[in-house]
Formats: C-alpha cells, structure tokens, sequence
C-alpha cells in the first residue's frame, strides 16, 4: 500500500532510506524518524484497535505518551513478544511487525462489537458487580467468556532472550524533560558546572521546538534545539538521555528512569562485538534538585462519537504534519476552546488539504492565530462546538451547534458538515503526575484551566508544567529554575542569553470539557472521557446519581483513569463532568492520585539483571571447590550451597550420616560453617542495643566472652537465636540462623532508625568476609593445638570464650562454642584463607581421624542435644517459655526487651500452649515423619484432636533409635506420657513424651 497521507517534503524523516513493516498481517512501508504511529497514518490505516469494553473500532487520537487507543503487540517471534506498547512511542524500525490487542476475527470485522451496540444498557459502570452472580453453575462459563474478553495483549510464551540492567547514580540537578524548557534549564544549569542529568521520553529532543510554528533568532526553533542538545553533549559534567522515560518520582528526589536503550533498532537487542547489548536500562537517580519541565497535555473535548477513528488531537494533527510529513485525513473540522488549537487549521491548510470549518466555542476570538485563519479565507464558526461526530469506522461527518455551557444546553439550529477528520483541543493540562507520585495533591488552577503540580521538596515545575505556555515565557522561567537549582547544590551560575522570539500572541480560551448533546447525556450517543477503558459521560453521570461523591469513588466504580495511559487525556474531563453532576466546582471536587509508573515499562526492565541465576544466585563458601572434590551432596540453604552429606563410595545418606555422627562423637569431625549469619555491632551504646533486642542480658559480658541469645519478635515469639561475641567494649560480632542473616539485620536498623535513633550503635554484615571452620569431637583440642599457636589448656579457654591467634600461619578469632555438645573450636579467618587452614588441618587427617561432616549430621547431632532450629522447632507461634528457655529471659531488666510486654499477656502464660519436648518412639526403629500430628487417644473418631506435631526427627547411631523433637500443648507437665500419630498409610506410632535432651544431659562432653 502506497503511503497515500505521506506529503512529499517536510517533517523530520529521512525519505531516502525506505522501511518495511507490517500491522496486523499486512505489510506497509515508512522512513526512518517515524513512529509505528506516523506509519501507520501515512499508510491511511484507520482502526488501529478495538476498544476494552465495548468492542468498538478505534483510531489513533494522539502522537505521545497520552494515546489511549493505538496499544499494539509488538515481536516477529514468540520470544520477542512485548504487550502494550504505544504506536506512538514505537519508533519505526526495518521488518517491525505489530499487531492489534484486540478484534476476533480481526480489528475491522470484530464480533464483540455487537457489544459496542447493547454496551450502554448491557454493561453499565460497575456490571460486574451487579451481574454474573446467579447460578453459581454458570460460573465457570462466565469466567471462560470474561477471560477471553478480557485484557490488552498477551504475555510471551516463550523466555525473554533480552538482558537489562540497573545503574545507581547521583546528580546534582535532574532535568525531566527536554523540550525548551528542560533545555534552557539544564543548558543553565550545566553551565554552572553542577553535575546534571536531562532525559526525555522522545526519541529526539526538543519537544514542541520539533513542530513549532514560532522562530527562534529568526530561524526554525528545532535549530536552537539541536544545538543546545549538542552544548549538552559535549559538557563532561552533563548526561543526556533521550528514549528515557521518568516513571517514578519518590521521596528524598529519588527518581527511577527507564531508557529504552535498542527497542527503537529491532526486535530483540543487536549484539556489538559478540556482545549482547541490553534492551532497555532502569536509572535509580538521587538528585539534589529536581526540574519537572514534562510540558502540558492537550486536552480533548468530549461529545458524541467523539472516539470513531478520525477523531484527533490538534495538538497531534500538527505534530504529524510539521514532524512527519503526515496528514491524516483529507477533510478537517477543528473544534476548539483557545487559540492554540488553531495550529493544527493552519498547518492542515498548508499542507494543502481542505480546512472545512473552526468551530471556536469562544464568542469573540482574537488572537494571531484565529486572524491568520481568517486571512486564510478558513471559516470559523463562534460560540459553537461539535457535538456530534458522524460515521463508523472512519469520521464522515460533524454536526455543529451553538452552546450555552452555564445552562449546558445547544442554543442554536444544527449544522451538519462533511469531513473525514475532527480535530478537538479543549486547552492544556500540565502533566503533574509525577509530582502527585510524591503525595503532593495538585492544585486547580482557574487561569490555566487545569491542575499545577503541588510543592515538591527540592522540586521546580517549569514552562507548561506550570502552565506558562509563550516560548518565550517558557525560555525564561527555565533558565532562572535552572540556575536555581545549581545555586541551591552550591554552583554560580554560569549565565545564559535567552534567545529572540518570534511567536504568536493568543487571546485567553475558554473552559470547554463537555459539550451538550441535543438528547440528555444518558440518552446521547456515547461520549467518551476515557477512551482506552471505554468510559463514558453517561457511566460518570450514572455513579454520581447512584451516590458517589467522592472522586476517588467514582474513579473505581466507573475505571477512568484506570488504564495504561492513566487518564492522561480523560481524568480532568472526568473530573469536570462529575463535578457538573454533583453541582459543584473542579477544586470542590478534587483530582485523583497518580501513581507509579508514569507509562508502562517491561518487567525485563524492572527486574534488571536479577533474573534467572541472578534471581536466587547461588552462593558458595570459600571452601566450595574442596567439597566438590570431595564428592559432598549439597542442599539449599537461603541462597548458600551447603555440604549436606559426604558419601563414601556407595554409602546411602543414611549411611554417610551415621558414620559422620559416630565420627564426630568418638574422635574428631569439621563441618564448614562460614554460612552463619555475622553481624559486626559496634558503638558506645552496642551493649545497651544488644540488651534491647535480645530477651537477655548483656550489660556484664566481659570482652573475650561469648553468649547464647534469643530474639523475639514484639508478639513475644522468637524469631531468631545465635552467639554473640564480646570482642572489645564497644564492639560485638553476632550470629544469625544462615537463612536470617538479612532479614535479622533489616531487623536492627529497624528498631535503630525508628525506635531507638538516640543510640549510638553501628551494624555491618561481615558474613561473606569471615570463614568459619567448626571441628567438633573429644580430639578436637589435639587436633587444633598441631596448627594454632594459642593455649588451648581448658582452664585458660573455657567454653563460651573467644582467642585471637593464629592457626596455620593465618590471623584468627577462635571460640569454644558448641552446636554438637561436644567439645568445640570455632576457627574464623579470613574467607580468602580459609582453603589454607582447611587444607592444614587435612594434613593430619589420618592421625586424629579428622570427618567432614555435612548439614544432615548437624542436625542430628544438635537435636541429639535439644539445640532449637529456628523456623524448624519454631514456627512464629512459639515463646521461649515453650521452649523451656527460661534461662535465657532477663524478665527484671532495667529497660524492656523488644517482645516482653507481650509474654506477661495471659494468652503467651497459657499451661496448654504448645511446648517444646521430646519423643522417643516405643519401637527404636521408627523414625516419625516431620510434621507428623499428634493425638492422646489413637481410637477417638475422626476428626481427631490434635495435640501437638513433630518439628525434627532422626535416627542416631549412638542412641540406636530413632528421636524427634515436638510442640505438644502442656508437654513440660506430661513428662512419661504416651501419645499417638496416625500415619496416612493407616499406621499408628506410639511415643513416650520425654525430656528434649537425649544426649549428655549435663553437658560434661563439651567442657572438657
């Protein structure tokens, strides 16, 4: 198909260079520097989509980021499949190949329009609260139907082949936006030699300078652009991306950009030098000062018909005349509520085709604009609008009106026109969402007919943002925001001349949002205000009528602004039709919130390189490769790989576990513990912390000691139990579970930051940076002395003591601490060491019988002694009293712990809690299942009440009998007890309740 609306000179593409693309099966051609949008206008394709709800045809309506309707699925293949992408934001690039989201069969011929014909009384705002309720049988019918309906695009079936990434950077001033204001601002700003960085969501920057009828120093203004664009580029101290989208704004000037760094090349990302380039980039930027110069929104008027394909922005109209070379159409109508509008008359007319009316809903317009229309012989039609637009799949018509908008009524005879395109501008709207990202709540402003963005922290709105539309104006504002800004992170201004304008003056415009109808608004073909979610004049009437004031409210009962574009076009409309309704004023009514993000963005993008091995990385201690060659089995851990067992030859797991148990109880086994959580705590006021946040005491720890602590949650249940090491005064390494490690210290500076901001304490996780050797067993002193030169004599280093040394040649922190309940070393260097020490303590493998043991033996060993898993014999429901913890709670501390407010409740003093015991099986071969439920009478019917479950369960070679550890209610007073636990498979065990300690109840074996 020939380009039919391509005009043969003009606009910023590049003609000699000819591009192949298809939509929707069809193929067509375009240049470099169009969009998919421009494309497809210039290829005189009409429908470009149907619509959400109602099915109906829809055309392209503007050229940026606020388009509701031409949402496309873009990607040749499976795997380059991308949902929802604007044709207006899609640079046009060689064999693109897109499609419509929606239209079954196809987008020209689709069955559920017939819906678009019934939708008024068929689906009303909020249908689907008030239908497919009854019968309940139907309901899987109606979800088949709902979900096919349903949705904008598909997701891919295939894994993205693409890669993003993240950068974290600093800037002194932001500039979001470069059309001219955020040029002239980042221009002074960057002059001054403050560290800026400007971006754009356009492909090219200059913004409205790219298709302005106003001359900058005499010539085109797109020249003062580019050369201000290339001042930018060549200062070391300024970034410049284009394609670069600010989609969130959060507190502090922390602002997230999304760069779309090769979707404008191909379907995937080229690779350079083998290399495969990343698809699209997320910026995290902290900013000192921030200059929000994201321009203003044209804004359209809402009336019959008004989404039938043809109906357009005039912004948009002359944005793809003088920027692409594009005329949409043949036959033009504009109505219009200010003197900007007619822009889009005279570039219409220049371009060669026929302006057949401007409909100026103003009585007495006046500016240069309407004057040069007039000379122009273009007629203009005063104190009217269009109220109707005519036609199916393509504008045919509109038919015009006199209107009296303070009784809101046509005050005139009807004229029907001939067209084939409607052109409407109701005034602008400063685009403030990502201001209002932050909370601040827009201002309604009655001069500008729109909302400004409200104060912003280290924030300045500049030129259309702030509804300052003259160029020259806008030159201004920027410049002083600009320099500002620098001064304010401590830069002079480095000075700029503002450049001579030449540009048309224009009289004040009118509030037009809705223009009446002949028939009442319910009874009037549809008036669309939001046409991506197919909302309309009538559904907002409707939720006003059926009691909902609060904006807010009918923004959720009718879904405006609840699509892609986030009512970019639709949500003051909205808003003024609602306050209509309900008889009172726009700020009366109030504005909705925008959110992040401010157009849609890839998850790819979001995700970064946190995907696949990066997701859930693997992380291995530094002694990984010797229990590969070893032959170790590993499990997961958090993220760590941890030695779970290390078979010999055809040894079964439970082979290799008993003989690593026997090992570590009659001579000597080493297990790699480097995975335990360390925290390094340092302050004056750690002690104080650490008495804080463990349930017990710590103000009398002596340096070189060591304790056992508990940490509760401020429900009183523990979340997480570890060592904590005195080394110096003001100075304390803690241990967490290996799973916990970031989660316990997100813990601390929580109460840190929020709670207890006056202390003066320090945290840093130091796990990766120490590795942790535990060798464990009645030969472990013989074995350490051969490589340490530090006095081991158990009178000079007594349990629960920490030396500083040196084991093999190395630096080192060793304690005596155990998780076996056998005499213990912890040696703990660091990590780029640690094969050295393990290596030398190998060396006298055979001599003392030296074991590696894997996590599987730790456990046993550890419930073997009555040693708590937390997360395992713990569930976030249990107190240390459940534990028989006791001990371990300082109730008479001066200062109360976090969780002890809640043990004194009588909920948490309960006898019937469940408490932690032991069970040892009547038959010692029966190992009982983990989980496992607990009754007190096997023979009671089903359901049977359940008494308690099994947290830990083994078989242990030195017991020769299987074990478990278990929460039973009231189990400390029930000491001798028998209880039951009926099996799936129809067995029943039997178990004696009896003390959790099954091993060395005294704890002789570790103090020796």
């Amino acid at each position: 198909m020939s380009q039919i609306n391509r005009l043969t000179q003009g606009g910023r593409i590049d003609r000699s260079k000819t591009l192949n693309f298809s939509f929707n099966g069809t193929s067509y051609t375009g240049f470099p520097g169009d969009t998919l949008a421009s494309a497809l206008l210039a290829n005189g394709v009409d429908i470009v989509n149907r619509s959400f709800k109602y099915s109906r045809p829809r055309g392209i309506v503007a050229a940026g980021a606020e388009e509701p309707n031409a949402v496309v699925q873009l990607g040749s293949t499976e795997a380059a499949q991308v949902p929802n992408v604007r044709a207006t934001q899609q640079a046009l690039y060689q064999g693109l190949t897109a499609a419509s989201t929606n239209g079954w069969p196809n987008v020209q011929n689709d069955v559920m329009g017939l819906l678009g014909k019934l939708g008024g009384k068929m689906m009303p705002p909020g249908f689907y609260y008030k239908t497919f309720m009854t019968p309940a049988s139907m309901w899987m019918t109606y979800e088949k139907l709902i979900r096919k309906a349903a949705g904008l695009g598909r997701s891919p079936r295939e894994n993205d082949p693409d890669i993003y990434d993240h950068m974290h950077r600093h800037c002194d001033v932001l500039v979001i936006g470069a059309g001219p204001a955020g040029l002239a601002a980042a221009l002074a700003a960057g002059r001054s030699g403050a560290r800026v960085i400007i971006c754009d969501e356009q492909e090219e920057m200059g913004g409205s300078l790219l298709d302005s009828r106003d001359l900058i120093n005499g010539q085109d203004p797109a020249l003062w652009a580019a050369a201000a664009v290339a001042e930018l580029l060549a200062m070391d101290e300024v970034l410049v991306l284009p394609r670069t989208t600010a989609n969130g704004y959060h507190d502090h000037n922390f602002v997230t950009l999304h760069e779309r760094r090769t979707e404008h090349l191909a379907d995937t990302a080229p690779q350079i030098n083998g290399q495969p380039q990343a698809r699209a980039r997320m910026h995290h930027i902290r900013a000192g000062q921030v200059i929000l110069a994201t321009g203003a929104h044209d804004r359209p008027v809402v009336y019959a018909n008004n989404d039938v394909p043809g109906n357009m922005l005039a912004s948009a109209v002359s944005t793809y005349i003088r920027r692409y070379g594009v005329v949409p159409g043949n036959k033009l109508v504009l109505t219009t509520s200010n003197d900007y509008g007619y822009r889009a008359a005279l570039d219409w007319h220049e371009a060669g085709r026929e302006v057949v009316a401007i409909v100026d809903a103003r009585a007495k317009p006046d500016g240069d604009l309407v004057k040069a229309a007039r000379e122009k012989g273009i007629r203009i039609i005063t104190g009217s609008a269009v109220f109707e637009g005519k036609g199916s799949k393509r504008v045919s018509g509109a038919r015009v009106a006199r209107i009296d908008l303070d009784n809101f009524k046509l005050a005139g005879s009807v004229e029907d026109l001939v067209c084939d395109t409607i052109a409407s501008s109701g005034g602008y709207s400063p685009v403030v969402h990502l201001a209002a990202h932050t909370g601040a709540r827009p201002v309604w402003s009655d001069e500008a007919i729109g909302f400004l963005p409200g104060k912003v922290k280290g924030m300045t709105p500049v030129g259309s943002a702030r509804a300052v539309y003259s160029l020259s104006a806008v030159l201004a504002d920027a410049v002083e925001a600009g320099a500002s800004a620098a001064a304010a992170c401590g830069f002079e201004s480095g000075g700029i001349e503002l450049p001579q304008v030449q540009s048309a003056t224009e009289g004040p415009a009118c509030a037009l949002f809705q223009v009446p109808h002949e028939k009442p608004t319910m009874r009037a073909p549809k008036q669309f205000v939001d046409q991506q979610n197919d909302v309309s004049a009538a559904a907002i009437e409707l939720a006003t009528r059926e009691g909902f004031e609060s904006i807010e409210h009918v923004k959720r009962y009718t879904a405006m602004g609840f699509g892609t574009d986030q009512g970019k076009l639709g949500n003051i409309n909205g808003m003024a039709i609602a306050a209509r309704c309900l008889g009172q004023t726009i700020p009366q009514t109030g504005t909705t919130v925008f959110r992040p993000n401010y157009t849609p963005i890839t998850f790819g993008a979001i995700a970064g390189r946190h995907c696949r091995d990066l997701f859930d990385p693997e992380r291995y201690t530094a002694l990984h490769s010797w229990h590969l060659k070893r032959g170790a089995k590993f499990e997961d851990v958090g993220q760590w790989k941890r030695p779970w067992y290390f078979p010999i030859g055809n040894e079964s797991m439970h082979d290799a576990v008993a003989r690593e148990c026997l090992a570590v109880r009659e001579k000597v086994g080493i297990l790699d513990a480097s995975t335990l959580g360390k925290i390094d705590i340092q302050g004056k006021d750690a002690r104080e912390f650490l008495g804080r946040i463990y349930t017990n005491k710590w103000e009398k720890l002596g340096v070189g000691k060591a304790r056992y602590g508990l940490m509760c949650k401020d429900d009183g249940m523990v979340m997480d139990d570890g060592v904590t090491t005195c080394l110096a005064e003001d100075h304390f390494l803690m241990t967490t579970t290996t799973g916990g490690a970031a989660g316990i210290l997100e813990w601390l500076e929580l109460w840190h930051q929020t709670e207890w901001p006056e202390l003066e304490v320090y945290f840093n996780t130091v796990t990766d940076h120490w590795a942790t050797m535990t060798i464990t067993g009645p030969r472990a002193r013989d074995l350490l002395s051969e490589v340490t030169d530090i006095d081991l004599d158990k009178d000079n280093f007594k349990f629960m003591e920490c030396r500083e040394g040196q084991v093999a040649g190395v630096p080192a922190r060793v304690y005596r601490i155990s998780f076996t309940g056998e005499l213990t070393y912890e040696i703990n260097v660091q990590a780029n060491y640690a094969m050295r020490v393990w290596e030398a303590l190998f060396q006298h493998e055979a001599k003392y019988g030296l074991t590696p043991y894997g996590t599987e033996t730790m456990h046993v060993l550890r419930a073997e002694k009555g040693f708590i898993i937390v997360g395992q014999d713990t569930d976030g429901s249990v107190t240390p009293e459940d534990l028989g913890m006791q001990w371990c709670v300082g109730y008479d501390k001066p200062f109360s712990w976090i969780g002890h407010r809640a043990l004194t409740r009588p909920d948490t003093k309960r006898d019937d809690r469940k408490q932690l015991v032991g069970l040892k099986p009547v038959d010692p071969k029966v190992v009982l299942q983990e989980g496992a439920q607990i009754v007190r009478d096997p023979n009671q019917t089903i359901p049977m009440k359940m008494v308690g479950h099994v947290t830990s369960s083994y078989y242990s070679p030195v017991l020769n009998s299987g074990f478990a550890l278990a929460l039973v209610m009231g189990g400390h007073k029930r000491m001798g007890e028998k209880v039951y636990l009926p099996m799936a498979d129809g067995k029943t065990h039997e178990a004696e309740i009896v003390s959790p300690i099954f091993f060395d109840p005294k704890g002789a074996r570790q103090n020796v």
